[in-house]
């Protein structure tokens, strides 16, 4: 395996409430050679008939990651460094097991490549030591990567939580969501 610089103090944390819409993160994401000009995280309205509010989606690079569980063709990976990365092309069989499995929606199965695809986290940035592109042109830092104690100090009100429940499912995450002070899990039902 080649030498990598990933620093593994450095976080990516999502605050939704920051999200402006404004789809930098995607242009930036869609300029990555790696990903064939494709975006890899999305922006959604949250309900666009009643406000203008937006969210971001990323990969939450779960530490027990179901999509690779659900693989059939062993083509999804996690590294040492908890993260998860996109089909190994030459594995792939398109069958989307792994974009049905996903409690959060992330993987796409982009169709005329007959292939899963879904952010890894800039690992080419950030494994010399850059940040992921999306956090890099995020005007409002609803997308912010740096450590637990930068984050702490710029949302003094918030906490970034990783523990989510999904029904009687439980999931940890590598990326944190920002929360009201207070919160220790997210609980989805």
């Amino acid at each position: 395996m080649p030498e990598t610089n990933y620093d593994q103090e450095m976080a990516f944390f999502v605050d939704m409430q920051r999200c402006i819409g404004c789809h930098a993160c995607e242009m930036a994401c869609a300029e990555c050679e790696t990903n064939g000009q494709e975006s890899m995280i999305h922006v959604h309205y949250v309900d666009r008939a009643k406000s203008p509010q937006t969210t971001v989606q990323v990969c939450m690079h779960c530490e027990d990651p179901t999509c690779a569980n659900v693989c059939p063709a062993d083509a999804i990976h996690q590294d040492e460094f908890g993260v998860v990365h996109s089909a190994n092309t030459s594995r792939c069989i398109g069958c989307s097991n792994c974009v049905l499995a996903c409690p959060f929606g992330v993987p796409k199965k982009e169709e005329k490549a007959e292939l899963m695809m879904k952010c890894n986290m800039c690992y080419d940035r950030t494994s010399a030591g850059l940040k992921p592109m999306c956090a890099t042109v995020c005007p409002s830092q609803a997308l912010y990567y740096g450590t637990r104690e930068e984050i702490e100090r710029m949302r003094p009100d918030s906490v970034p939580v990783n523990s989510f429940k999904f029904g009687a499912q439980e999931v940890n995450t590598k990326v944190n969501i920002m929360m009201p002070k207070g919160t220790h899990q997210l609980v989805v039902e």
